[in-house]
């Protein structure tokens, strides 16, 4: 128990001031000097040094039912974010440990210590709790391995393949032992990336052309697995392109995030009855149980540079906004994050 006598008086925290229609603009949010209080029992301040921004924020931003409660309007936002602790009122931790928490947005954070979880920096660099070693790749990890069922010789393809969960899933994949790996993604450099740096057998940009063409012409033995990030002409495609007992695995539809009306489903549904497919969606709170496991062997492959990550980075809490319209323009390359 320790407490650090001089402490930041005010923070600056993003907050939502109304509910975005369409793509979100700067009007719907506010950046807000707001007083830092004490931590009481149990509770540590945290000094945030990285914050997430996700696709899955958008969701938030508005009020209908989802699988989690919306951003409250006036209110700071939320997300992943790692940090020091530089105050404890907590036993157990003390000021100096570096802490994963989901009270982003921000830069400081008040934190039940029982929802901060100690991580090491010595270990892996901060940002990477959370990427590659947090809950993007935990996203990747459980999505491919459970809930697409993946086996050894799996032909995959990854939809929005650059990004912090596809670039994972697709070397996952690789890894694992797919008899072919196919990502798709929104500029040339990052298909060049996806080939070249992450090890995909092939690669395309979906502006240049039908999805479902480039797939096929990508995949001509059709896939196993496909993994999506993206919906719409990506997961008609897949379906077009689905072998006998293929496995979709929905992790996310960002190309109805901004929709203002419902978007049309794919039009080959029927196709699932041909192939015996199935399409299951899922979220990761539904699989911590495979964290010890997860980090064991994703750790691993960190370490000896079989498995490779890419993060963009932007600086400033002022500018965590900005990156967060990024993620949803597809500007990042991996993992966005944003450093204070």
């Amino acid at each position: 128990m320790s407490e650090t006598p001089q402490l930041p008086s005010t923070g600056r925290e993003w907050h939502l001031v109304s509910r975005p229609v369409g793509f979100p603009q700067p009007s719907d949010f506010a950046l807000v000097e707001a007083e830092v209080r004490q931590p009481g029992p149990g509770e540590v301040l945290v000094r945030n040094a990285y914050v997430s921004v996700d696709p899955y924020m958008r969701g938030r931003m508005s009020a209908a039912k989802s699988y989690v409660a919306p951003f409250e309007l006036g209110k700071t936002m939320q997300g992943g974010a790692v940090g020091e602790v530089i105050a404890s009122n907590a036993e157990g931790v003390e000021p100096g440990d570096h802490v994963l928490h989901f009270l982003g947005w921000r830069e400081y954070a008040v934190v039940k210590a029982e929802q901060a979880v100690k991580v090491d920096p010595g270990a892996a660099p901060l940002s990477t709790y959370l990427g590659v070693l947090g809950m993007t790749g935990l996203t990747a990890y459980a999505g491919l391995l459970r809930t697409a069922s993946f086996k050894e010789g799996d032909s995959v393809f990854v939809s929005g393949a650059a990004g912090a969960v596809g670039s994972q899933v697709g070397q996952i994949a690789r890894l694992k032992g797919a008899s072919r790996v196919i990502g798709s993604a929104g500029s040339d450099d990052k298909v060049k990336l996806l080939v070249e740096e992450y090890g995909f057998d092939a690669a395309f940009n979906y502006k240049n052309g039908p999805v479902s063409q480039q797939l096929r012409e990508a995949a001509p033995d059709g896939v196993d697995v496909y993994f999506d990030n993206v919906g719409g002409d990506h997961l008609e495609a897949a379906i077009g392109s689905l072998n006998r007992d293929g496995r979709i695995a929905v992790c996310g539809m960002i190309s109805v995030y901004n929709a203002t009306e419902p978007a049309p489903g794919p039009r080959n549904l029927a196709r699932l009855i041909q192939t015996r497919g199935r399409i299951e969606g899922f979220l990761v709170g539904d699989h911590y149980d495979l964290q010890p496991e997860f980090v064991r062997e994703v750790g691993a492959w960190i370490r000896s540079g079989e498995l490779k990550y890419t993060e963009t980075v932007v600086e400033g809490i002022e500018n965590n906004l900005e990156a967060f319209f990024g993620v949803l323009r597809g500007d990042n390359v991996g993992k966005m994050i944003v450093k204070l």
